[in-house]
């Protein structure tokens, strides 16, 4: 018998569903310097899956465990095995019941880490930074130019 987990936007969902936490290394730009932030945030199945076949990634753990174990009401839990500096994802309770999701669609993927272990032989790599704070900036200069024909029909 499943728990209900009360959460008014995933009747889908319950406490017992699996569900995998990775510690990703991110960055924040401030004053034009680049600080290295450890973020919680949740991984769907078709990430885990391209995780273990060895692409380049900034998650340094991931933690396989229960929806419930990780969100009480609306605070999120830490597990004990990330940092205590760790901090959580933005919009972690739905990234975390769409990541639950996932999971339900395909249970194959619950193999890849058992509930209850960690996994840290991923491709870690912080060669291509994860900057959370970056704006995009469109300029006029940025407009490719174009022929005044471009558009007519000849």
């Amino acid at each position: 018998m499943t728990t209900a987990f009360l959460h008014p936007n995933a009747p889908d969902v319950s406490a017992e569903d699996y569900l995998v936490l990775g510690l990703a290394t991110c960055f924040i730009k401030e004053d034009g310097e680049v600080h290295q932030v450890p973020v919680v945030e949740p991984i769907p199945s078709a990430a885990l899956e391209a995780l273990v076949k060895g692409i380049p990634t900034s998650y340094q753990i991931a933690c396989a465990t229960t929806l419930g174990a990780v969100l009480a009401g609306d605070t999120p839990q830490k597990p004990v095995e990330f940092p205590q500096s760790a901090q959580f994802c933005d919009e972690f309770a739905e990234r975390a019941i769409a990541a639950v999701r996932t999971y339900k669609r395909r249970p194959v993927a619950q193999s890849l880490i058992p509930q209850g272990t960690i996994r840290r032989d991923f491709n870690y790599s912080t060669e291509r930074k994860r900057v959370l704070n970056s704006q995009r900036i469109v300029r006029t200069e940025d407009n490719v130019k174009q022929h005044e024909y471009t558009h007519k029909v000849l």
